[in-house]
């Protein structure tokens, strides 16, 4: 078995194409095809269906791949550490993030590692706090930043908290409370809500303050990208409630102190096998210490 192989079977799982697949690998097809034939006589079944009209992965295809990306993530690894013992950080750097990051400016972030590391590959992957603390756990991610409720702490990775925040009020300029100083919870009550969707980490900062205020709300709009949601907001199409530091990022919208309103952590995660070279160095550029606060099992 080989580790191309693995790349080959990877890359048809994802693209689920051989075509597609050899040309992210930039190999003609029939080459590819090829040691996924091999790969799969030596396992001794088959690891896709393959009709004229899809490639389907089988059950013994779905098992394959976990342990075939831990294989590829430990190869990468090993060539990493090795540069890293003559000075050099090389690899890969996938980050994830949620869109409401405040606590670090990833953009400029980013910039200055790639600037610093030229030889690192980074990606990045924008979504919900408890997805990426997921794929941080199961190798896919090396470094991501999220946002929860102070009633909760990442689970089954190594953390560093970056920062705490309160929520505020957002509403669009012609809104009625726009020219208010503060509003609670309980007049926020009575209007409709843009919001997060329901059981993410971002909605849950807000469910859990009304639920202990005893009070419900009418969430009309769901969504998952906080830039539109204060569009939405501006719009007049409902009110929202985001961190302090995040909306001074955000036009269009007014904002108001909330009184008795939430407030999230922002945290830094990484794998609790410990730092590639590529996220020590990435970690030690925003000043996050080497030893984490503790693992969270």
């Amino acid at each position: 078995m080989e580790l191309q192989q693995m790349r080959y079977v990877l890359a048809v799982a994802e693209t689920m194409s051989f075509t597609r697949a050899a040309e992210r690998c930039h190999v003609v097809q029939s080459a590819l095809s090829h040691q996924v034939a091999r790969l799969e006589q030596e396992l001794g079944t088959r690891l896709f269906e393959r009709t004229t009209r899809r490639v389907r992965l089988t059950p013994a295809g779905e098992a394959f791949l976990p342990a075939a990306r831990q294989c590829l993530a430990a190869a990468e690894r090993a060539v990493a550490e090795v540069a890293a013992t003559v000075g050099e950080v090389r690899g890969q750097l996938r980050v994830g993030v949620i869109s409401s990051v405040a606590a670090v400016d990833i953009p400029r972030a980013l910039r200055d590692f790639r600037r610093r590391y030229p030889q690192v590959r980074v990606s990045l992957r924008v979504g919900a706090s408890e997805e990426l603390v997921e794929r941080v756990g199961e190798g896919d991610i090396e470094v991501a930043f999220l946002g929860l409720p102070t009633t909760a702490r990442p689970q089954g990775v190594e953390a560093h908290a970056l920062g705490r925040d309160r929520l505020v009020a957002v509403v669009s300029p012609d809104h009625p409370l726009a020219h208010a100083e503060t509003v609670d919870l309980r007049r926020l009550a009575e209007e409709e809500f843009v919001d997060l969707p329901a059981k993410t980490a971002g909605r849950a900062q807000s469910d859990l303050a009304f639920a202990a205020a005893g009070l419900t709300r009418d969430v009309a709009f769901e969504v998952t990208n906080t830039h539109f949601l204060a569009r939405l907001v501006g719009q007049g199409l409902g009110v929202a409630m985001l961190p302090y530091a995040y909306v001074a990022q955000l036009s269009g919208v007014t904002t108001l102190e909330v009184t008795d309103a939430p407030a999230r952590v922002e945290y830094v995660v990484w794998p609790t096998g410990g730092r590639t070279p590529a996220a020590t160095a990435f970690l030690r550029l925003l000043g996050v210490p080497e030893a984490p606060e503790g693992v969270a099992t």
